[in-house]
Order: structure tokens, then C-alpha cells, then sequence
């Protein structure tokens, strides 16, 4: 069984296995959508789930691609806001001088697409798509860049995760602000005085999952039924996550010792006997509480959440959403297609480049060390893929079908052209990169 259970196990581990299961799910999406099973696909998508409780009158009805697009995807956003507070807390954003050249790149990145699309679009129909090629997919980028190994710079892994992050924050603001439906403002308040509770919670360092999930399902209801996108209230319930330890570190290792002491008196007897000692029991149980307590709440439920985002709640979006029946009767919009895909290519790779060149240049920012302009180049058309971030939007812009289905369409080949541009200027880049480095070190060798 381990045998057999290996290379899965080896996959799951790997920093590209999202990636590509994120590929097959979008690819089996468009085989089945243009198959003969696609409209048991379409009915399945459409078919209404009904949760909670049908005695007492507490039910609620939505079709499953629903489900998916605002449950589901709430946990996404909830993931992402995690990593947003994480990153503002204690990583690539706590400082100016660090956040300055990420931050300016991702504005470069959203402002640029987004006047690209308004430029080239002049039907007032599809104006609402603005928002659909300002997104970037912090996962299948990443992946990409993985796929190099160690011969990318970790600065570049470094800025094109807190530049994609930013991108998502983004994202989020726009969300909220711009593609909401009509605004239910008493529902919002009794959200907010929850929210509110659960930061002062989270301002003590206090931390329960029995009373923070219960309330999170109540607020998502809430923003659900307010008129305000439910993902919202996900990246607003990260952000009430304490991330201070519940522990210090000396008696994290006092705790430690103490505990791993009763194991070494008793070595003989735990060598010889798979039953452990009533003390043995309860030292392995004070070293797992002592573990537990060593991580951040926050830090916890963010490793906790990130193989169920990764392997499960973005390929189940994905396939709930790629799937694009080419062969529709509906009348697709081509100009509509090439916008976005425009706005991808040529938005995100100038706005990020353009961007972070002037914020270097004028001194407020400096590059990573290891890094140079060519490199942002590639990691600015990375940037440019969209798809699951802009997938969700288009569904919030978009309620025709025919200029849904064209936005997929546009979204789908705008990032698998950037996809590939990004990966060819990488590829050139780093293997001349790898050159110069194998003849400085012929030089240097006596």
C-alpha cells in the first residue's frame, strides 16, 4: 500500500501538483462541455441544493454552481485574506521599503489592463467587464515559475508572490465596491456588529473554533442575503484571526523537554510494549497541545486550509467554470474575447514591467537581490494569468450567457498565451543566466 500510495503522496507534496490538477479540471470542463454529456453537465451546474433545516423553516436554495462560486470561493477568499494578513504582519509587506516595489507593480498591473479594456471596448453591454483582466492567478504563476527550480531567483518567487497577493487585495476591493448587487444595509449592520465582536476577540488573542465558525457561517448568510458578494465576508473573517502565539518559546521548550524526559526514563519499556504508559499517554498529549500552541491561530488554519484550497475548492471551481461549449447555438462575441485577452497579454506584462521600471528608477523601490529588469519582464507576463481570479469576476459582470461564455473564452486564451510567453522569456533568460555561471565558475577554478 505505501508502495502504491507513493507517487500520490509525492504529487500532493509537490509545489506544482495544484497547478496542474487546476489544468485538468479546466481541460476535462471544455471536453465535457463540448461532448454529448454537456448538457447533463449544464442541468448538474443548475440543479438547486437546498441546505438547512426544512422543519423549522431555515433552508437555503441555490443552484450548485452557486454554491461553488459563493461558498466554496468564500473559503478561498478567506484562505487569501490569511495570506494577505500574514504577509502584512510578517512577511513581504511590512515594511514600505519591502512592500514599495510589489504594491507598485500590482497597481501597474490592474490600472493598465483595465484602461486597455476601456480603450478597445465601446459596446456599453460588456462595459462592466472592466474588472475581468486586472486579476492574477497567484497559483498557476507560481507554478510556472516552479517549474524552473532552483535556478530562479528567489527574489523573483518572492516579488511575484507579494505582487499577486496585492493583485488579490485588489481584486477583493473591486469586488466589493463595484459588483455588488443592491445593498440591504440592515443585514450588513448585523454583520458588521458580529465582525466586530469576533476583532475584539482577536485583539485579546483569543481564539475558538466553536464559536468562530458558527458566527463565520451567520455572516457569510448575512452578506449573502445583503447584497454585497459573500467572498467579501470570507477576507473580512481572516483578518479577525489572532496571530500571536498562545505560548512563548521557552516554555514551548520546556513544555517539550519535560515531556519528551518521560519517554527517555521509560525507553526500555516503550521499546519492548506497543501500549504506553498512563504518563507516557499524557506526555504525548502535552507535546501535541505544546505544538499546537506554538503556532499562530492564524498560521495554523492557513497551513490547515491550504491543501483543500489547492487540491479541491480551485479545481472544482475551475471545472464548475471552464467549461465553454464552443459549438453553442449562442452567438459569441468576438471583440469581447480579444479585449480581454489583449488587456491579459499586453495590460499585465506592460503595467507590471512599466511599473516597477519607474518605481526602481525613481528610487522608491530597489530590486531583489539576484534580480533584473528581464526577469520582471517574464514575471509581468506570468502576471497575465488570469484565470480562476478572472473566471470569478466575469461571473459577477457578465449575466448573458453569450458574453459569459465569450469572457471565458478571452480568459482562457489570454493566460495560455502569456502563460507561454512568460515561460518562453523565462526559459532563455535563466538558461543564459545558467551559462554565465558555469563560465565565471570555469574562470574562477584554478
Amino acid at each position: 500500500m505505501s508502495k502504491i500510495l507513493k507517487p500520490v503522496d509525492s504529487f500532493m507534496k509537490s509545489s506544482n501538483a495544484g497547478s496542474f490538477l487546476l489544468l485538468f479540471a479546466t481541460a476535462l470542463a471544455l471536453i465535457i462541455a463540448n461532448s454529448p454529456w454537456s448538457e447533463i453537465y449544464t442541468e448538474f451546474l443548475n440543479s438547486e441544493f437546498t441546505f438547512g433545516f426544512l422543519e423549522k423553516g431555515i433552508e437555503l436554495t441555490e443552484p450548485f454552481y452557486l454554491w461553488i462560486n459563493d461558498g466554496l470561493m468564500a473559503i478561498f477568499f478567506f484562505h487569501v485574506g490569511l495570506e494577505i494578513k500574514r504577509e502584512i504582519l510578517d512577511g513581504e509587506l511590512t515594511t514600505i521599503q519591502k512592500a514599495s516595489l510589489p504594491v507598485i507593480a500590482a497597481l501597474g498591473g490592474v490600472v493598465i489592463p483595465i484602461i486597455i479594456y476601456v480603450v478597445l471596448n465601446s459596446d456599453a453591454e460588456t462595459a462592466k467587464g472592466w474588472g475581468v483582466p486586472m486579476a492574477t492567478d497567484i497559483a498557476f504563476s507560481l507554478g510556472i515559475l516552479q517549474l524552473f527550480g532552483k535556478r530562479v531567483p528567489l527574489g523573483l518567487k518572492v516579488f511575484l508572490t507579494a505582487f499577486a497577493i496585492v493583485d488579490d487585495l485588489a481584486a477583493v476591493i473591486v469586488i466589493a465596491i463595484f459588483y455588488g448587487g443592491d445593498i440591504q444595509w440592515d443585514l450588513l449592520l448585523y454583520a458588521g456588529i458580529i465582525l466586530g465582536f469576533m476583532a475584539f476577540l482577536g485583539v485579546k488573542n483569543y481564539f475558538s473554533r466553536y464559536i468562530f465558525f458558527p458566527l463565520s457561517v451567520v455572516v457569510w448568510i448575512f452578506f449573502l442575503k445583503s447584497g454585497i458578494h459573500p467572498t467579501i465576508a470570507g477576507v473580512l473573517l481572516a483578518f479577525t484571526i489572532p496571530a500571536t502565539r498562545r505560548t512563548t518559546l521557552d516554555n514551548f521548550f520546556d513544555n517539550i523537554k519535560n515531556s519528551v524526559q518521560s519517554f527517555v526514563q521509560e525507553k526500555e519499556h516503550v521499546s519492548k510494549h506497543h501500549i504506553l504508559k498512563k504518563e507516557q499517554v499524557h506526555a504525548a498529549k502535552d507535546i501535541k497541545k505544546a505544538s499546537e500552541m506554538i503556532n499562530s491561530p492564524l498560521q495554523k488554519i492557513e497551513n490547515d486550509l491550504h491543501p483543500w484550497v489547492t487540491f479541491f475548492i480551485m479545481p472544482v471551481f475551475a471545472f464548475a467554470n471552464a467549461g465553454v461549449n464552443f459549438s453553442s447555438d449562442a452567438e459569441l462575441d468576438v471583440p469581447l474575447m480579444i479585449h480581454i485577452a489583449v488587456a491579459l497579454i499586453v495590460g499585465k506584462s506592460v503595467g507590471i514591467s512599466l511599473a516597477s521600471w519607474l518605481s526602481v528608477k525613481t528610487g522608491i523601490a530597489k530590486l531583489p537581490k539576484g534580480v533584473k529588469f528581464k526577469h520582471i519582464i517574464g514575471a509581468g507576463f506570468l502576471g497575465g494569468l488570469g484565470f480562476t481570479m478572472s473566471l470569478f469576476i466575469a461571473n459577477l459582470a457578465f449575466t448573458d450567457p453569450a458574453a459569459l461564455s465569450s469572457a471565458k473564452i478571452g480568459i482562457l486564451g489570454g493566460s495560455f498565451i502569456a502563460c507561454v510567453i512568460g515561460y518562453i522569456i523565462l526559459k532563455i533568460i535563466l538558461n543564459k543566466d545558467e551559462k554565465k555561471a558555469e563560465v565565471l565558475e570555469k574562470v574562477v577554478k584554478p
